[in-house]
């Protein structure tokens, strides 16, 4: 698989505030990748570094086969989003849109307009009166209008309604058939799972875990809740994760035939078998690497 971004131990220490350490990660050219991690965890830390915004402290890396020393080449072909939005005050969106497509030298007029058409953006309204949510609009339509080959997109849906939301992920989708490759950092799981192929969860600056969604929500792993007992089965594959008086709730990874037999013997009232949540699957990690 050709890789579109690549790190290789990158490395940003802010002395005792926390930063990165030793990143290695891959994404694929034309992915659609998930970065997952509370606020504060180092992603938009990574992001920045990545595009060439801060200089790394140490470590490698390479943006659509440059290293990222070549930040004026790779702004120029990616479709950056920052967490928080802002701008120059005392300019209308329109005269934004054009003085972002102009820092390119390029003329995306047409596009600019059907994007803000599709996001209902007053182009005449001045930036500092827009609310949190139109000025994230804004921030789409600058990071989409010039339709880069990579989109890098920091906790992207914040402070866009539902609505809005969904009509952002009917864009990036649209680009991702048309061949663009997407770095999506996000701390809403269900995000990640829903659109995204693979994914990295990090975790106080250092990634502690990066696979496909499918393994990292655990292939063949169900959650089973059962009533009317305290205690999970004593079986290989058993992973608790809450009891009570009378109910328990465990992961549980194998065979289904040994967990029937072993559940024969119990008192249980009722039980539900599902597949466990990418959040669950996420704080597990997390306690995992704690202990």
């Amino acid at each position: 698989m050709k890789t579109i971004i690549e790190t290789d131990r990158l490395t940003k220490s802010y002395g005792k505030s926390r930063g990165i350490r030793d990143l290695t990660l891959q994404v694929g050219e034309g992915e659609i990748f998930g970065f997952i991690g509370p606020n504060g965890a180092g992603k938009s830390t990574t992001i920045r570094t990545l595009l060439g915004l801060i200089t790394p402290t140490s470590g490698t890396a390479n943006v659509l086969g440059m290293d990222i020393s070549h930040r004026r080449e790779i702004l120029a072909r990616t479709g950056y989003m920052a967490a928080e939005a802002s701008f120059y005050p005392g300019m209308r969106v329109s005269q934004l849109l054009a003085l972002s497509a102009s820092l390119r030298g390029m003329d995306c007029t047409a596009e600019a307009k059907r994007l803000c058409e599709r996001f209902e953006l007053d182009t005449q309204k001045k930036v500092e009166t827009l609310s949190l949510g139109n000025r994230k609009k804004v921030a789409i339509v600058c990071a989409f209008q010039h339709k880069p080959d990579l989109y890098i997109l920091d906790e992207p849906t914040s402070g866009l309604d539902p609505l809005m939301q969904k009509e952002f992920f009917a864009l990036l989708h649209e680009r991702h058939a048309a061949g663009a490759s997407v770095f999506l950092s996000s701390h809403v799981l269900s995000e990640i799972q829903r659109h995204c192929t693979r994914a990295a969860i990090i975790r106080e600056g250092e990634l502690i875990a990066a696979d496909r969604v499918e393994a990292l929500t655990g292939a063949g792993v169900r959650r089973v809740t059962l009533h009317g007992v305290s205690e999970a089965p004593d079986l290989p594959g058993v992973q608790p994760i809450t009891g009570g008086a009378d109910s328990v709730s465990f992961f549980y990874r194998g065979a289904l035939q040994p967990l029937l037999a072993a559940l024969q013997a119990l008192p249980i009232t009722d039980m539900t078998v599902t597949e466990p949540e990418l959040e669950e699957i996420f704080l597990h990690y997390y306690e995992k690497k704690e202990a």
